[in-house]
Protein backbone atom coordinates (compact mmCIF):
# COMPACT_ATOMS: atom_id res chain seq x y z
CA UNK A 1 0.00 0.00 0.00
CA UNK A 2 1.11 3.41 -1.00
CA UNK A 3 -0.01 6.65 0.60
CA UNK A 4 0.26 10.12 -0.15
CA UNK A 5 0.52 12.97 2.40
CA UNK A 6 0.19 15.96 1.07
CA UNK A 7 1.92 19.27 2.85
CA UNK A 8 1.61 23.32 2.58
CA UNK A 9 4.48 25.03 1.64
CA UNK A 10 3.09 28.22 3.01
CA UNK A 11 4.71 30.22 6.33
CA UNK A 12 2.94 33.43 6.34
CA UNK A 13 -0.11 34.14 8.80
CA UNK A 14 -1.66 36.64 6.58
CA UNK A 15 -0.70 40.00 7.31
CA UNK A 16 0.19 39.19 11.17
CA UNK A 17 4.04 38.91 10.66
CA UNK A 18 3.86 35.77 12.52
CA UNK A 19 4.70 31.85 11.01
CA UNK A 20 1.67 29.25 9.94
CA UNK A 21 2.62 26.07 7.91
CA UNK A 22 1.16 22.70 8.89
CA UNK A 23 0.65 21.43 12.34
CA UNK A 24 2.46 18.59 13.30
CA UNK A 25 0.34 16.56 15.23
CA UNK A 26 -1.77 16.20 12.06
CA UNK A 27 1.62 14.87 10.59
CA UNK A 28 2.95 12.64 12.98
CA UNK A 29 -0.47 10.69 13.65
CA UNK A 30 -1.69 9.40 10.55
CA UNK A 31 2.41 9.36 9.12
CA UNK A 32 2.61 6.53 11.93
CA UNK A 33 -1.02 5.03 11.51
CA UNK A 34 -0.11 4.24 8.06
CA UNK A 35 3.93 3.09 8.87
CA UNK A 36 2.93 0.77 11.45
CA UNK A 37 0.37 -0.92 9.27
CA UNK A 38 3.14 -1.24 6.58
CA UNK A 39 2.15 1.37 4.11
CA UNK A 40 5.14 3.18 1.98
CA UNK A 41 4.68 6.89 2.59
CA UNK A 42 5.09 9.54 0.16
CA UNK A 43 5.42 13.30 1.44
CA UNK A 44 4.90 15.74 -1.03
CA UNK A 45 4.12 19.75 -0.97
CA UNK A 46 3.78 22.32 -3.48
CA UNK A 47 7.31 23.98 -3.43
CA UNK A 48 8.95 20.35 -2.52
CA UNK A 49 11.72 20.35 0.19
CA UNK A 50 11.23 21.24 3.75
CA UNK A 51 7.44 22.08 4.38
CA UNK A 52 6.80 25.34 6.91
CA UNK A 53 5.80 23.97 10.32
CA UNK A 54 3.52 25.85 12.58
CA UNK A 55 5.87 26.89 15.29
CA UNK A 56 2.74 27.28 17.97
CA UNK A 57 2.22 23.29 16.73
CA UNK A 58 5.39 22.49 18.87
CA UNK A 59 4.51 24.02 22.07
CA UNK A 60 4.44 21.58 24.96
CA UNK A 61 0.69 21.80 25.41
CA UNK A 62 0.29 20.37 21.55
CA UNK A 63 2.63 17.99 21.79
CA UNK A 64 2.07 14.15 22.31
CA UNK A 65 3.39 10.97 21.44
CA UNK A 66 2.88 10.40 17.84
CA UNK A 67 4.88 14.23 17.44
CA UNK A 68 7.71 12.99 20.24
CA UNK A 69 7.99 10.02 18.16
CA UNK A 70 8.19 12.26 14.80
CA UNK A 71 10.49 14.59 15.79
CA UNK A 72 13.03 11.17 17.45
CA UNK A 73 12.66 9.72 13.96
CA UNK A 74 15.79 10.82 11.80
CA UNK A 75 14.37 9.10 8.40
CA UNK A 76 10.91 10.53 9.01
CA UNK A 77 12.64 14.10 9.03
CA UNK A 78 15.23 13.56 6.51
CA UNK A 79 11.74 12.31 4.11
CA UNK A 80 10.38 16.07 5.99
CA UNK A 81 13.10 18.00 4.98
CA UNK A 82 13.14 16.47 1.07
CA UNK A 83 9.30 16.82 -0.01
CA UNK A 84 8.61 15.71 -3.44
CA UNK A 85 7.04 18.78 -5.52
CA UNK A 86 3.63 18.28 -5.69
CA UNK A 87 3.39 18.94 -9.69
CA UNK A 88 5.64 14.94 -9.75
CA UNK A 89 3.13 13.14 -8.60
CA UNK A 90 0.46 11.07 -10.21
CA UNK A 91 -2.67 9.31 -8.32
CA UNK A 92 -1.84 6.00 -10.44
CA UNK A 93 1.35 5.31 -7.97
CA UNK A 94 -0.89 5.94 -5.25
CA UNK A 95 -4.16 3.79 -3.55
CA UNK A 96 -5.00 7.46 -0.80
CA UNK A 97 -3.88 10.59 -0.15
CA UNK A 98 -3.94 12.21 3.18
CA UNK A 99 -3.86 16.01 3.87
CA UNK A 100 -3.18 17.29 7.33
CA UNK A 101 -4.40 20.80 8.14
CA UNK A 102 -2.69 23.87 9.71
CA UNK A 103 -3.75 27.11 8.53
CA UNK A 104 -0.91 27.36 5.58
CA UNK A 105 -3.15 25.35 2.78
CA UNK A 106 -6.36 27.79 3.16
CA UNK A 107 -3.70 29.82 1.14
CA UNK A 108 -1.83 27.73 -0.55
CA UNK A 109 -3.52 24.18 -1.66
CA UNK A 110 -6.66 25.43 -1.34
CA UNK A 111 -5.76 27.57 -4.40
CA UNK A 112 -3.27 25.14 -6.01
CA UNK A 113 -4.15 23.76 -9.30
CA UNK A 114 -2.21 20.62 -8.93
CA UNK A 115 -3.48 19.83 -5.68
CA UNK A 116 -7.10 20.22 -6.92
CA UNK A 117 -6.70 18.39 -10.15
CA UNK A 118 -5.09 15.20 -7.99
CA UNK A 119 -7.97 14.95 -5.46
CA UNK A 120 -9.97 14.74 -8.51
CA UNK A 121 -8.01 12.23 -9.83
CA UNK A 122 -8.04 10.38 -6.85
CA UNK A 123 -11.98 10.66 -6.46
CA UNK A 124 -12.72 9.36 -10.21
CA UNK A 125 -9.92 6.46 -9.70
CA UNK A 126 -12.34 5.60 -6.74
CA UNK A 127 -9.64 5.96 -3.90
CA UNK A 128 -10.04 7.40 -0.67
CA UNK A 129 -9.27 10.62 -0.03
CA UNK A 130 -8.08 12.42 3.69
CA UNK A 131 -8.35 15.66 5.47
CA UNK A 132 -8.60 17.00 8.52
CA UNK A 133 -9.09 20.22 10.34
CA UNK A 134 -8.04 23.11 7.99
CA UNK A 135 -7.38 20.75 5.57
CA UNK A 136 -10.92 19.78 4.51
CA UNK A 137 -10.92 23.79 3.06
CA UNK A 138 -8.76 22.45 -0.02
CA UNK A 139 -11.97 21.19 -1.15
CA UNK A 140 -13.26 24.37 -1.85
CA UNK A 141 -12.27 24.62 -5.47
CA UNK A 142 -12.53 20.19 -5.83
CA UNK A 143 -15.07 19.58 -8.26
CA UNK A 144 -17.19 16.33 -8.95
CA UNK A 145 -17.29 14.46 -12.05
CA UNK A 146 -20.72 15.98 -13.66
CA UNK A 147 -19.11 19.66 -12.41
CA UNK A 148 -20.60 20.68 -9.18
CA UNK A 149 -18.31 20.95 -5.86
CA UNK A 150 -17.05 18.11 -4.92
CA UNK A 151 -18.64 17.72 -0.91
CA UNK A 152 -21.85 19.26 -2.41
CA UNK A 153 -24.49 16.58 -0.54
CA UNK A 154 -21.40 15.02 1.14
CA UNK A 155 -21.12 14.71 4.87
CA UNK A 156 -18.16 16.95 5.85
CA UNK A 157 -16.45 17.82 8.84
CA UNK A 158 -13.36 20.58 9.45
CA UNK A 159 -12.63 22.92 11.68
CA UNK A 160 -15.13 25.09 12.76
CA UNK A 161 -16.23 28.52 13.25
CA UNK A 162 -15.67 28.55 17.17
CA UNK A 163 -12.47 26.48 16.80
CA UNK A 164 -11.18 29.86 14.63
CA UNK A 165 -12.57 31.91 16.81
CA UNK A 166 -10.97 30.67 19.52
CA UNK A 167 -7.78 30.69 18.18
CA UNK A 168 -7.92 34.04 17.65
CA UNK A 169 -7.95 34.21 13.41
CA UNK A 170 -11.10 34.26 12.39
CA UNK A 171 -10.14 38.38 10.74
CA UNK A 172 -7.11 36.82 9.50
CA UNK A 173 -7.70 33.45 7.45
CA UNK A 174 -8.56 34.11 4.06
CA UNK A 175 -11.80 32.22 4.74
CA UNK A 176 -13.94 29.90 7.29
CA UNK A 177 -13.52 26.20 6.58
CA UNK A 178 -16.73 25.96 8.58
CA UNK A 179 -18.48 28.59 5.98
CA UNK A 180 -16.58 27.66 2.85
CA UNK A 181 -17.85 24.01 3.52
CA UNK A 182 -21.26 24.99 3.74
CA UNK A 183 -21.63 27.16 0.93
CA UNK A 184 -20.13 24.58 -1.33
CA UNK A 185 -23.27 22.67 -0.71
CA UNK A 186 -21.56 20.26 1.83
CA UNK A 187 -23.84 18.74 4.78
CA UNK A 188 -21.78 20.04 7.48
CA UNK A 189 -21.52 18.70 11.04
CA UNK A 190 -19.38 18.70 13.95
CA UNK A 191 -18.53 17.78 17.55
CA UNK A 192 -17.29 19.79 20.55
CA UNK A 193 -14.66 21.75 19.90
CA UNK A 194 -11.08 20.22 19.89
CA UNK A 195 -12.49 17.10 20.70
CA UNK A 196 -11.91 13.56 17.73
CA UNK A 197 -14.73 13.96 15.29
CA UNK A 198 -14.39 12.25 12.05
CA UNK A 199 -17.06 11.51 8.94
CA UNK A 200 -16.64 9.69 6.12
CA UNK A 201 -19.17 9.86 3.30
CA UNK A 202 -18.37 8.05 -0.23
CA UNK A 203 -15.05 7.82 -1.15
CA UNK A 204 -14.29 11.32 1.26
CA UNK A 205 -12.88 11.29 5.12
CA UNK A 206 -12.90 14.65 6.70
CA UNK A 207 -11.79 15.22 10.78
CA UNK A 208 -12.96 18.57 12.33
CA UNK A 209 -9.56 19.27 14.19
CA UNK A 210 -5.74 18.14 14.97
CA UNK A 211 -7.91 15.92 18.03
CA UNK A 212 -9.33 14.10 14.94
CA UNK A 213 -6.01 13.24 12.81
CA UNK A 214 -5.53 10.05 14.73
CA UNK A 215 -9.32 8.84 14.23
CA UNK A 216 -9.16 10.08 10.61
CA UNK A 217 -6.27 8.19 9.51
CA UNK A 218 -7.73 4.91 11.47
CA UNK A 219 -10.73 5.12 9.64
CA UNK A 220 -8.84 5.71 5.87
CA UNK A 221 -6.63 2.41 6.60
CA UNK A 222 -10.06 -0.04 7.63
CA UNK A 223 -10.91 0.95 4.28
CA UNK A 224 -7.55 -0.67 2.92
CA UNK A 225 -8.11 -4.07 5.83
Amino acid sequence: MKVLIVLTSHDQLGNTGRKTGFWLEELAAPYYTFKDAGADIVLASPQGGQPPLDPKSNEPSFQTEFTHRFEADAAANEQLANTVRLDSVSQADFDTVFYPGGHGPLWDLAEDGNSISLIESFIEAGKPVALVCHAPGVLRHVKAADGQPLVAGKQVTGFTNTEEDGVGLTDVVPFLVEDELKAKGGVYSKGPDWGSYVVSDGLLITGQNPASSLEAAAVLMKRFA
